[in-house]
């Protein structure tokens, strides 16, 4: 699978998961690590690859466009650092595959962990 890791996780979690055989870039290495969540979230889409963030800005911006792509992944758990949050995406990501390759936003959160299929509302609006 191939990852975006967002500012708001650390540099160190892509390489964890490049280790574990993914394809893996945190912003930072792309030269994103000042630009918007817009312009990320298109490099994510450019690219085909699954946004990780702990913020909730990018399920945000895909609701508000209506898009089906790039799927999310958002830490909503009391447990900060990746030695923490990896372990429970690896055991989850064989499980997790179908609902990210067709898009989708999956929030792990402390008990759960809540999978929404793309686009969140009926996709974008009519052509004006």
């Amino acid at each position: 699978m191939r990852f975006l890791v967002d500012n708001s996780l650390p540099s160190r979690m892509a390489d964890q998961l490049a280790a574990m055989g993914h394809e893996a870039a945190h912003v930072r290495e792309l030269n994103l690590s000042r630009a918007s969540d817009e312009e990320i979230f298109e490099v994510a889409t450019r690219e085909n690859r699954i946004l990780l963030a702990q913020d909730t800005d990018f399920g945000t911006i895909l609701a508000q466009r209506g898009e089906s792509r790039p799927s999310v992944v958002l830490f909503r758990t009391r447990a900060k650092s990746p030695e923490r949050l990896l372990p429970v995406l690896a055991e989850n990501l064989s499980r997790l595959e179908e609902d990210l390759t067709a898009g989708a936003v999956v929030v792990f959160e402390d008990a759960r962990i809540r999978v929404r299929r793309l686009p969140l509302f009926g996709g974008p609006g009519p052509a004006t």
